[in-house]
């Protein structure tokens, strides 16, 4: 487990600024000369540098609290208790059920929508229980890979609750999408360098399965996902603009950013549905699969994906996302000293050791997160 900073060997050449913030990065630059030997002295030294690059820029110290708040992963995960207490004050099935799974797929994490009355819609214990699974699950190393999947057969998630909020003002309205926004902030957020948001996604590679209905809400959550698998005859669309309003939980900033500005104008202009092959040829998901007769062809297909993921080094895949995510909001320039920030962390893991080392000896590493 890795608390503070290491410090690689290549340089940043030029000042490359910050998009959003339009701060000079330049102070990512570094040297090995007359770095300490030993681990003492070395721990000292990444404390020097952690205060150094922090004073430099407020662009720098957010990057460096985001990188470590993907991996200071010190509190085990608790399975939420079952709770009782539905909207309507009956004992109920929690919406939101969590499964470790074991043996070969074990850092495997699964988070099931279960609930059918309502076909899984965003309602407010439906997102309360979402919240608090992915705030404890955000500190357990084992997780390795979050899979979001259904436990109702036919849907992936229906969206907002438009029952629920039916009921509401106009400022319990606003409270709700807040609340809404968050939990899709939790998993991906949709901050830059530039802002006051300090709170990294979700460190762990994030998966959904759709093997059915994605609409709106539901969709958004699937786009704070880093890979999306369908089924093949899966609805998805951002439909806001057919109910009155548009996409409010950052569909109208995730969706461009995955297709495009005008193709993502387009389907929110019309509130157009996509079948899960249409959505793999736009590019919307990663892989679509023929449904079988149990209904959960998506969920196989994405289980085999994080199968792919779990052999490889995990802090390694860890920092790979942030220096894509983090990339991507800036630009290349900043991007390629996010990047150096990221392979700096990584240098002094054993996992770095143990590839080389399987390498030279000619066998499966061995990968243990540290």
């Amino acid at each position: 487990m890795l608390r503070s900073w290491a410090s690689p060997s290549p340089k940043v050449f030029g000042s490359p600024r910050s998009e959003q913030s339009g701060e000079d990065l330049s102070a990512l630059r570094w040297s090995n000369s007359g770095r300490p030997r030993g681990p003492a002295s070395h721990a000292q030294w990444q404390r020097t540098q952690w205060r150094k690059w922090s004073r430099a820029s407020p662009a720098c110290a957010q990057m460096l609290r985001v990188l470590t708040s993907a991996l200071n992963l010190t509190r085990p995960w608790r399975p939420p208790g079952a709770r009782s207490g539905a909207s309507d004050g009956t004992a109920r099935e929690p919406e939101i059920q969590v499964r470790a799974l074991e043996g070969p797929d074990k850092g495997i994490t699964e988070i099931i929508m279960n609930r059918p009355r309502a076909r899984n819609a965003l309602g407010n214990v439906f997102v309360s229980e979402l919240l608090e699974a992915l705030a404890q699950l955000r500190e357990d190393r084992q997780v390795r890979v979050l899979l979001f999947r259904s436990g109702v057969k036919g849907v992936f998630c229906a969206g907002a609750d438009l029952k629920e909020r039916e009921q509401m003002n106009e400022a319990e309205v606003g409270a709700c999408v807040q609340q809404l926004r968050g939990m899709m902030n939790e998993i991906a957020p949709s901050t830059g360098l530039g802002t006051q948001n300090k709170k990294a996604a979700f460190p762990a590679p994030t998966i959904a399965a759709m093997d059915g209905t994605a609409l709106g809400g539901g969709l958004e959550l699937a786009l704070a996902c880093d890979l999306r698998v369908a089924a093949s005859s899966a609805v998805m669309g951002l439909i806001e603009t057919t109910r009155g309003v548009l996409p409010g939980a950052g569909g109208t900033q995730r969706l461009p950013r995955c297709l495009g500005v005008a193709l993502a104008k387009e389907l929110i202009f019309t509130g157009r549905r996509l079948s899960g092959v249409q959505a793999q040829a736009l590019g919307l998901v990663n892989h679509a699969v023929a449904q079988n007769e149990k209904g959960d062809a998506a969920y196989h297909r994405a289980r085999e994906l994080a199968q792919e993921i779990l052999p490889q080094a995990p802090i390694a895949v860890r920092l790979g996302k942030v220096a894509i995510d983090r990339g991507m909001e800036v630009d290349i320039a900043s991007g390629m000293a996010i990047e150096g920030i990221c392979y700096a962390q990584n240098i002094p893991t054993r996992d770095r050791l143990e590839g080389m080392a399987a390498f030279r000896e000619k066998r499966p590493p061995r990968f243990v997160g540290k």
